[in-house]
Protein backbone atom coordinates (compact mmCIF):
# COMPACT_ATOMS: atom_id res chain seq x y z
CA UNK A 1 0.00 0.00 0.00
CA UNK A 2 1.35 3.58 -0.95
CA UNK A 3 1.53 6.21 2.04
CA UNK A 4 -0.61 8.40 2.13
CA UNK A 5 -0.26 12.10 3.58
CA UNK A 6 -2.55 11.96 6.52
CA UNK A 7 -2.67 15.79 6.90
CA UNK A 8 -5.14 18.83 6.55
CA UNK A 9 -4.49 20.25 2.56
CA UNK A 10 -4.22 23.51 2.20
CA UNK A 11 -6.79 23.63 -0.76
CA UNK A 12 -9.28 21.37 -1.85
CA UNK A 13 -10.73 21.14 -5.93
CA UNK A 14 -14.05 22.36 -6.50
CA UNK A 15 -14.89 19.56 -9.39
CA UNK A 16 -18.19 21.44 -9.71
CA UNK A 17 -20.08 20.58 -13.01
CA UNK A 18 -18.10 17.80 -14.78
CA UNK A 19 -18.51 17.04 -18.09
CA UNK A 20 -20.34 20.10 -19.39
CA UNK A 21 -17.72 20.70 -22.16
CA UNK A 22 -19.09 23.42 -24.75
CA UNK A 23 -22.06 24.13 -22.82
CA UNK A 24 -20.08 25.84 -20.00
CA UNK A 25 -20.10 28.75 -21.01
CA UNK A 26 -24.39 28.96 -21.45
CA UNK A 27 -24.75 27.16 -17.98
CA UNK A 28 -22.69 30.16 -17.00
CA UNK A 29 -24.97 32.55 -18.22
CA UNK A 30 -28.13 30.78 -17.02
CA UNK A 31 -26.67 30.36 -13.46
CA UNK A 32 -25.77 34.10 -13.18
CA UNK A 33 -29.00 34.95 -14.43
CA UNK A 34 -30.10 32.74 -11.77
CA UNK A 35 -28.62 34.67 -9.42
CA UNK A 36 -29.37 38.22 -10.50
CA UNK A 37 -33.17 37.40 -10.26
CA UNK A 38 -32.56 36.08 -6.77
CA UNK A 39 -30.93 39.05 -5.74
CA UNK A 40 -33.33 41.18 -7.06
CA UNK A 41 -36.63 39.42 -6.23
CA UNK A 42 -35.85 38.73 -2.81
CA UNK A 43 -34.46 42.20 -2.08
CA UNK A 44 -37.29 43.80 -4.00
CA UNK A 45 -39.61 41.85 -1.27
CA UNK A 46 -37.78 42.35 1.67
CA UNK A 47 -37.60 46.38 0.83
CA UNK A 48 -41.52 46.54 0.06
CA UNK A 49 -42.43 45.03 3.18
CA UNK A 50 -40.23 46.54 5.03
CA UNK A 51 -41.48 50.24 3.60
CA UNK A 52 -45.05 49.36 3.07
CA UNK A 53 -47.11 49.84 6.52
CA UNK A 54 -49.46 48.20 4.67
CA UNK A 55 -47.32 44.64 5.07
CA UNK A 56 -46.39 45.55 8.33
CA UNK A 57 -48.18 42.29 9.44
CA UNK A 58 -46.58 38.99 10.82
CA UNK A 59 -47.05 36.71 7.90
CA UNK A 60 -44.91 39.38 5.75
CA UNK A 61 -42.69 39.89 9.03
CA UNK A 62 -41.64 36.10 8.47
CA UNK A 63 -41.79 36.60 4.30
CA UNK A 64 -39.10 39.46 4.48
CA UNK A 65 -36.99 38.08 7.00
CA UNK A 66 -36.71 34.55 4.51
CA UNK A 67 -36.09 37.22 2.02
CA UNK A 68 -33.44 38.51 3.78
CA UNK A 69 -32.12 34.88 4.23
CA UNK A 70 -32.06 33.49 0.67
CA UNK A 71 -29.57 36.40 -0.34
CA UNK A 72 -27.17 35.20 2.03
CA UNK A 73 -27.93 31.62 1.44
CA UNK A 74 -27.04 32.05 -2.08
CA UNK A 75 -24.05 34.33 -1.40
CA UNK A 76 -22.80 31.66 0.36
CA UNK A 77 -21.96 29.01 -2.61
CA UNK A 78 -23.49 30.82 -6.39
CA UNK A 79 -20.51 33.47 -6.68
CA UNK A 80 -17.92 30.36 -6.45
CA UNK A 81 -19.70 28.04 -8.19
CA UNK A 82 -19.91 31.16 -10.99
CA UNK A 83 -16.14 31.63 -10.40
CA UNK A 84 -15.18 27.93 -11.08
CA UNK A 85 -17.22 27.56 -14.02
CA UNK A 86 -15.00 30.49 -15.87
CA UNK A 87 -11.62 29.30 -14.34
CA UNK A 88 -9.45 26.31 -15.20
CA UNK A 89 -8.31 26.04 -11.36
CA UNK A 90 -11.30 25.37 -9.04
CA UNK A 91 -9.82 25.16 -5.98
CA UNK A 92 -10.91 26.40 -2.56
CA UNK A 93 -8.50 26.39 0.64
CA UNK A 94 -9.26 24.18 3.35
CA UNK A 95 -10.16 26.97 6.02
CA UNK A 96 -12.58 28.34 3.19
CA UNK A 97 -13.99 25.32 2.58
CA UNK A 98 -14.91 24.69 6.28
CA UNK A 99 -16.39 28.06 6.35
CA UNK A 100 -18.66 27.65 3.23
CA UNK A 101 -19.61 24.34 4.67
CA UNK A 102 -20.55 25.90 8.23
CA UNK A 103 -22.39 29.15 6.57
CA UNK A 104 -24.28 26.98 4.46
CA UNK A 105 -25.30 24.64 7.01
CA UNK A 106 -26.44 27.19 9.15
CA UNK A 107 -28.55 29.45 7.22
CA UNK A 108 -29.99 26.33 5.70
CA UNK A 109 -31.14 25.60 9.28
CA UNK A 110 -32.16 28.89 10.11
CA UNK A 111 -34.47 28.42 6.59
CA UNK A 112 -35.66 25.06 8.54
CA UNK A 113 -36.62 26.93 12.05
CA UNK A 114 -38.04 30.50 10.35
CA UNK A 115 -40.70 27.54 7.73
CA UNK A 116 -41.33 25.92 10.96
CA UNK A 117 -42.05 29.87 12.54
CA UNK A 118 -44.14 30.56 9.33
CA UNK A 119 -46.72 27.28 9.51
CA UNK A 120 -47.42 28.47 13.43
CA UNK A 121 -48.55 31.46 12.34
CA UNK A 122 -50.36 30.65 9.64
CA UNK A 123 -52.10 27.67 12.17
CA UNK A 124 -52.63 30.80 14.70
CA UNK A 125 -54.36 33.08 11.75
CA UNK A 126 -56.39 30.13 10.95
CA UNK A 127 -57.34 27.85 13.25
CA UNK A 128 -57.07 30.72 16.67
CA UNK A 129 -58.24 33.96 14.64
CA UNK A 130 -60.12 35.44 17.71
CA UNK A 131 -56.86 34.79 19.73
CA UNK A 132 -54.29 35.80 16.83
CA UNK A 133 -53.76 39.23 17.47
CA UNK A 134 -53.10 39.27 20.94
CA UNK A 135 -50.84 35.97 20.45
CA UNK A 136 -48.52 37.26 17.75
CA UNK A 137 -47.51 40.24 18.66
CA UNK A 138 -44.65 42.37 16.91
CA UNK A 139 -42.68 41.56 20.14
CA UNK A 140 -43.29 37.66 19.59
CA UNK A 141 -42.74 37.80 15.92
CA UNK A 142 -39.17 39.64 16.70
CA UNK A 143 -37.88 36.87 19.45
CA UNK A 144 -39.14 34.07 17.10
CA UNK A 145 -37.06 35.61 14.43
CA UNK A 146 -33.68 36.26 16.47
CA UNK A 147 -34.41 32.79 17.80
CA UNK A 148 -34.42 31.23 14.25
CA UNK A 149 -31.25 32.60 13.40
CA UNK A 150 -29.70 31.78 16.49
CA UNK A 151 -30.47 28.27 16.72
CA UNK A 152 -29.83 28.11 12.98
CA UNK A 153 -25.94 29.77 13.30
CA UNK A 154 -25.47 26.96 16.78
CA UNK A 155 -26.54 23.92 14.80
CA UNK A 156 -23.30 22.99 12.53
CA UNK A 157 -20.49 24.11 15.17
CA UNK A 158 -20.04 20.85 16.25
CA UNK A 159 -20.26 19.02 12.62
CA UNK A 160 -17.41 21.34 11.60
CA UNK A 161 -15.33 21.05 14.58
CA UNK A 162 -15.57 17.05 13.87
CA UNK A 163 -14.79 17.68 9.59
CA UNK A 164 -11.56 19.89 11.12
CA UNK A 165 -9.68 17.45 13.08
CA UNK A 166 -9.93 14.84 10.82
CA UNK A 167 -6.73 13.51 8.63
CA UNK A 168 -7.03 14.17 4.97
CA UNK A 169 -5.48 12.17 2.17
CA UNK A 170 -3.19 13.53 -0.78
CA UNK A 171 -6.56 13.61 -3.24
CA UNK A 172 -7.94 16.02 -2.52
CA UNK A 173 -10.71 16.53 -5.35
CA UNK A 174 -14.48 17.52 -4.03
CA UNK A 175 -17.02 15.69 -5.54
CA UNK A 176 -19.84 18.64 -5.84
CA UNK A 177 -20.80 21.80 -6.38
CA UNK A 178 -19.35 22.90 -3.26
CA UNK A 179 -18.35 22.32 0.03
CA UNK A 180 -20.38 19.78 2.01
CA UNK A 181 -19.98 17.39 5.34
CA UNK A 182 -20.79 14.10 2.97
CA UNK A 183 -18.32 15.19 0.16
CA UNK A 184 -15.38 16.48 2.95
CA UNK A 185 -16.65 13.17 5.18
CA UNK A 186 -15.49 10.97 1.63
CA UNK A 187 -11.92 12.30 1.73
CA UNK A 188 -11.08 11.48 5.17
CA UNK A 189 -8.56 8.92 5.35
CA UNK A 190 -9.96 7.63 8.54
CA UNK A 191 -13.10 6.03 10.11
CA UNK A 192 -16.05 9.08 9.51
CA UNK A 193 -18.94 6.62 11.04
CA UNK A 194 -19.01 8.86 13.87
CA UNK A 195 -18.75 12.36 11.82
CA UNK A 196 -21.93 10.49 9.59
CA UNK A 197 -23.49 9.13 12.85
CA UNK A 198 -23.51 12.58 14.46
CA UNK A 199 -24.47 14.36 11.13
CA UNK A 200 -27.48 12.19 10.84
CA UNK A 201 -28.56 12.98 14.11
CA UNK A 202 -28.34 16.32 13.89
CA UNK A 203 -29.88 16.30 10.74
CA UNK A 204 -32.66 14.49 11.42
CA UNK A 205 -33.34 16.50 14.60
CA UNK A 206 -33.47 19.96 12.51
CA UNK A 207 -34.59 18.52 9.30
CA UNK A 208 -37.62 15.70 10.39
CA UNK A 209 -38.60 17.71 14.10
CA UNK A 210 -39.29 20.77 11.99
CA UNK A 211 -41.07 19.39 8.99
CA UNK A 212 -42.96 16.74 11.30
CA UNK A 213 -43.96 20.35 13.04
CA UNK A 214 -45.30 21.69 10.06
CA UNK A 215 -47.00 19.16 8.71
CA UNK A 216 -49.34 18.23 12.00
CA UNK A 217 -49.49 22.31 12.06
CA UNK A 218 -51.10 22.01 8.02
CA UNK A 219 -52.86 18.70 8.75
CA UNK A 220 -54.74 21.31 11.77
CA UNK A 221 -54.81 24.17 9.42
CA UNK A 222 -56.66 21.35 6.54
CA UNK A 223 -59.02 20.72 9.39
CA UNK A 224 -60.23 23.84 10.47
CA UNK A 225 -60.24 25.21 6.45
CA UNK A 226 -62.45 21.76 5.77
CA UNK A 227 -64.88 23.01 8.32
CA UNK A 228 -65.55 26.43 6.86
CA UNK A 229 -69.39 26.17 4.93
CA UNK A 230 -68.61 28.32 1.81
CA UNK A 231 -66.16 27.17 -0.75
CA UNK A 232 -65.08 30.94 -1.55
CA UNK A 233 -64.07 30.90 2.25
CA UNK A 234 -62.07 27.51 1.98
CA UNK A 235 -60.46 28.94 -0.97
CA UNK A 236 -59.78 32.55 0.84
CA UNK A 237 -58.79 30.23 3.86
CA UNK A 238 -56.17 28.41 2.27
CA UNK A 239 -54.58 30.57 0.05
CA UNK A 240 -53.10 32.69 2.54
CA UNK A 241 -50.53 29.49 3.22
CA UNK A 242 -51.15 27.46 -0.28
CA UNK A 243 -47.83 29.88 -0.61
CA UNK A 244 -45.80 29.16 2.09
CA UNK A 245 -46.44 25.05 1.75
CA UNK A 246 -45.12 25.08 -1.91
CA UNK A 247 -42.04 26.08 -0.77
CA UNK A 248 -41.64 23.81 2.58
CA UNK A 249 -42.48 20.82 0.14
CA UNK A 250 -39.76 22.03 -2.45
CA UNK A 251 -37.42 23.11 -0.09
CA UNK A 252 -37.93 19.51 2.77
CA UNK A 253 -38.34 17.37 -0.31
CA UNK A 254 -34.65 17.60 -1.15
CA UNK A 255 -33.24 17.96 2.19
CA UNK A 256 -34.49 15.56 3.42
CA UNK A 257 -33.52 12.86 1.04
CA UNK A 258 -29.50 14.56 1.07
CA UNK A 259 -28.93 14.87 4.20
CA UNK A 260 -30.74 12.96 6.59
CA UNK A 261 -29.47 9.06 5.68
CA UNK A 262 -26.71 6.85 7.17
CA UNK A 263 -25.15 6.73 4.17
CA UNK A 264 -22.03 9.81 2.54
CA UNK A 265 -23.60 9.82 -1.00
CA UNK A 266 -25.93 7.37 -3.01
CA UNK A 267 -25.42 8.95 -6.57
CA UNK A 268 -22.58 11.66 -7.14
CA UNK A 269 -25.27 12.90 -9.78
CA UNK A 270 -27.90 12.51 -7.60
CA UNK A 271 -26.30 14.58 -5.19
CA UNK A 272 -25.62 17.30 -7.63
CA UNK A 273 -29.52 17.79 -8.41
CA UNK A 274 -30.59 17.82 -5.44
CA UNK A 275 -27.54 20.11 -4.20
CA UNK A 276 -29.18 22.81 -7.27
CA UNK A 277 -32.39 22.20 -5.88
CA UNK A 278 -32.37 23.29 -2.57
CA UNK A 279 -29.21 26.03 -3.54
CA UNK A 280 -30.33 27.41 -6.16
CA UNK A 281 -34.22 26.53 -7.45
CA UNK A 282 -35.86 27.07 -3.92
CA UNK A 283 -34.30 30.87 -3.23
CA UNK A 284 -34.90 31.51 -7.21
CA UNK A 285 -38.74 30.72 -7.16
CA UNK A 286 -39.31 31.84 -3.23
CA UNK A 287 -40.08 35.48 -4.27
CA UNK A 288 -42.36 33.81 -7.67
CA UNK A 289 -44.36 32.04 -5.54
CA UNK A 290 -45.00 34.62 -2.60
CA UNK A 291 -45.60 36.98 -5.46
CA UNK A 292 -48.21 35.26 -7.01
CA UNK A 293 -49.97 34.02 -4.46
CA UNK A 294 -49.92 37.47 -2.61
CA UNK A 295 -52.40 40.12 -3.39
CA UNK A 296 -51.21 42.39 -0.97
CA UNK A 297 -48.17 42.01 -1.57
CA UNK A 298 -48.15 42.97 -5.53
CA UNK A 299 -50.19 45.97 -4.68
CA UNK A 300 -47.30 46.94 -2.44
CA UNK A 301 -44.74 46.52 -5.27
CA UNK A 302 -46.43 48.42 -8.01
CA UNK A 303 -47.04 51.12 -5.49
CA UNK A 304 -43.52 51.43 -4.56
CA UNK A 305 -42.29 51.11 -8.47
CA UNK A 306 -45.06 53.57 -9.30
CA UNK A 307 -44.76 56.26 -7.10
CA UNK A 308 -40.26 56.13 -6.97
CA UNK A 309 -41.06 56.64 -10.98
CA UNK A 310 -43.68 59.70 -10.26
CA UNK A 311 -41.03 60.91 -8.43
CA UNK A 312 -38.19 60.31 -11.00
CA UNK A 313 -40.01 62.11 -13.89
CA UNK A 314 -39.81 65.57 -13.90
CA UNK A 315 -42.94 67.73 -13.72
CA UNK A 316 -44.69 68.77 -16.59
CA UNK A 317 -45.71 72.15 -17.53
Amino acid sequence: MEPHNHSSPAEFVLLGFPRVGRIRGWLFVLLLLAYLFTICGNMLIFLVVRLDAALHTPMCHFVSILSFLELWYTATTIPKMLANLLSDKKTISFSGCLLQTYFFHSLGASECYLLTAMAYDRYLAICRPLHYPAVMTPMLCAKMAAGCWTCGFLCPISEVILVSQLPFCSYNEIQHIFCDFPPLLSLACKDTSTNVLVDFAINAFIILITFLFIMVSYGRIMGTILQIKTIAGRKKAFSTCASHLIVVLIFFGSIIFMYVRLKESYSLTLDRTLAVVYSVLTPLVNPIIYSLRNKELIKAIKRTIFQKGERASPTQH
